[in-house]
């Protein structure tokens, strides 16, 4: 075996041992090239010698935590998505008199505010509660204070509009200098917390998961794990969102699950 493989290995059970988060089940691939990066940034000449560095300084772990959860996002991604969200699920959910959402690997918060805004439109926000969750506390810290470069407020609205927006988007937000501050009224219904896919069950009965380009990193053991969880939080008949390169195809899910619009990863539990 190679020794980066080696030095990758240890690395990643040092910080599971150290700090319990837990990548032992993420793609080799992509934890190495996200390491590499990290290097250079943290000054380490070695995996080893940032192995060594994390253990005793917490402040470098939360440096490397950056590279390894990969906090980019944006709103209203893919905007097909959301725009089937409107179509297909949102006359379902008016069905019920209150309704719970979980969007998992949350990151900072992009898909949080497109779905509370989603659920404004179509009158449901003020009877929902958004659970985002995240394992990255820097993540969740900006998620909760909901603001965003200005430089990225076009392609939001273009995403916006392209989703099925019914408003100006620039209704959501108030901009200065180069911020965007979305309203506060958004994040009224949303919980912000800790949560890892890798490690922690299941917390609420869901109408909606959302968990898009999550499962990616994950090996397929970690893939069920995680879909797992959905399929238990999930309510009768409730629904699933994944990322556009994701399936439940060749997983142990696949069958307790069908799918509702096939090209935007959209999934009805049986």
């Amino acid at each position: 075996m190679p020794t980066t493989e080696i030095e990758l290995r240890l690395l990643i059970e040092a910080i599971y041992l150290r700090y319990s988060y837990d990548f032992r089940d993420y793609t080799g691939a992509s934890l190495k090239r996200r390491v590499k990066q990290a290097l250079v940034q943290l000054d380490c000449a070695t995996i080893s010698a940032l192995q060594e560095r994390i253990l005793h300084d917490p402040a470098a772990f939360m440096q490397l935590l950056q590279y390894l959860t990969i906090p980019v996002s944006e709103m209203f991604r893919d905007p097909s998505y959301f725009l089937a969200l409107r179509q297909q699920v949102v006359p379902v959910l008016h069905t019920y008199p209150s309704l719970k959402f979980w969007v998992a690997g949350c990151s900072t918060g992009e898909e949080v505010y497109s779905l509370a805004i989603l659920l404004k439109e179509e009158g449901l926000l003020e009877r929902s509660m958004i659970y985002a969750t995240d394992i990255n506390p820097h993540s969740l810290e900006k998620a909760e204070q909901g603001i965003f470069a200005l430089d990225n407020l076009r392609a939001y609205t273009e995403n916006y509009q392209r989703a099925g927006g019914q408003c100006a988007f620039s209704d959501y937000y108030s901009a200065a200098y180069d911020r965007a501050l979305f309203d506060k009224s958004l994040r009224a219904n949303v919980t912000f917390a800790d949560h890892s896919l890798a490690t922690d069950s299941v917390f609420a009965e869901t109408h909606l998961i959302s968990c898009r380009n999550v499962l990616i990193y994950f090996n397929r053991e970690l893939q069920n794990r995680a879909l797992g969880l959905f399929h238990e939080s999930l309510c009768h008949r409730g629904f699933l969102g994944l990322g556009s390169k994701e399936s439940l195809e060749f997983s142990s899910y696949g069958g307790h699950f069908e799918p509702l619009v096939r090209q935007d990863r959209i999934f009805r539990k049986r």
